[in-house]
């Protein structure tokens, strides 16, 4: 006979380190543009997926492709603007 027993404190007990910090928040923050982006992408790609892609589709797809790559180039752009903060003498 086994014996049923309750994970609850296995799951529970690492709940307060699991917690992101600020600066993990932060990082999220700062790549939001660059999720939504990759997200509208997404969404473009799995409307045609059942079917061929008219010509409309291929303008949004490539649209939505033009937006996550500019907002990834302007992601790119802030950290290395931030990172070069200070400036050469």
């Amino acid at each position: 006979m086994e014996h049923i027993v309750t994970v609850q404190d296995a799951v529970t007990a690492f709940a307060d380190f699991m917690e992101p910090t600020a600066a993990e928040l932060d990082a999220i923050e700062r790549e939001m543009p660059v999720i939504l982006a990759d997200v509208d992408l997404l969404d473009a790609h799995i409307m045609t997926l059942d079917r061929v892609p008219s010509e409309l589709d291929e303008r949004r797809i490539r649209r939505a492709r033009r937006r996550a790559l500019a907002a990834r180039v302007a992601l790119v752009n802030r950290t290395a603007g931030a990172s070069l903060s200070g400036g050469a003498a």
